[in-house]
Order: C-alpha cells, then structure tokens, then sequence
C-alpha cells in the first residue's frame, strides 16, 4: 500500500535538482571545472520540465483522481461542495431553469 500519492513532477525536479549538485560536487572536488552559469539552464530547465510532467499526470488523472470527488469546480472558479450538480447551493455556470434562464 503507498503511503503518498506518486508525484512525477516532483520526482523530475528533484533528479534535476540533485544533478545540479553533482555537477557542484565534481566541481568541488576538482574533477571537472565548471562556469557559474553552468547551472541555471540545469536547473529552469528541470523546473519547466517538472511543470510539463505534473500538468500532463493531472490532465491524465482527470478530476476522479484530484481529491474529494464532492468539490467540483465551475467555470467561474468557484468550489462548490455537497451533493450533485445543480442541486441547492451548488449552482454551477451553465445551469439553466425551463425557460433558459440561469
């Protein structure tokens, strides 16, 4: 049983992230010398990538996977909790009575 949810994204940025640190370590060590600068690509391109990867894992799961199944989201960014679309209190944008009011 998984005592976390698997976060890909997270996984990504920390593999660049601890890239970043061995090409210090071999730096510091005097195995290799490498520019100051050498970092940054490493590391704003690990970060855009791990961004990538979380946006494409959380399109995949879709909203059954995102949580509490009861919290929806309408489009006007809103949360409404509690029971089934369009019932008191949950109102969502789109919703329109009989004679097409909203």
């Amino acid at each position: 049983m998984l005592r976390h949810e698997f976060q890909p994204g997270r996984l990504v940025a920390g593999l660049f992230m601890g890239l970043a640190g061995f090409v210090y370590a071999g730096d510091a060590g005097g195995l290799w010398d490498t520019p100051w600068f050498a970092i940054i690509p490493i590391v704003v391109g690990g970060l855009c990538l791990a961004g990538a990867t979380a946006t494409v894992a959380g399109i995949r799961k879709g909203p059954a996977g995102r949580g509490d199944s009861r919290r929806q989201w309408t489009l006007t960014g809103h949360i409404t909790t509690g029971g089934a679309p369009g019932a008191a209190g949950t109102a969502q944008t789109g919703d329109t009575d009989e004679a097409g009011r909203g």
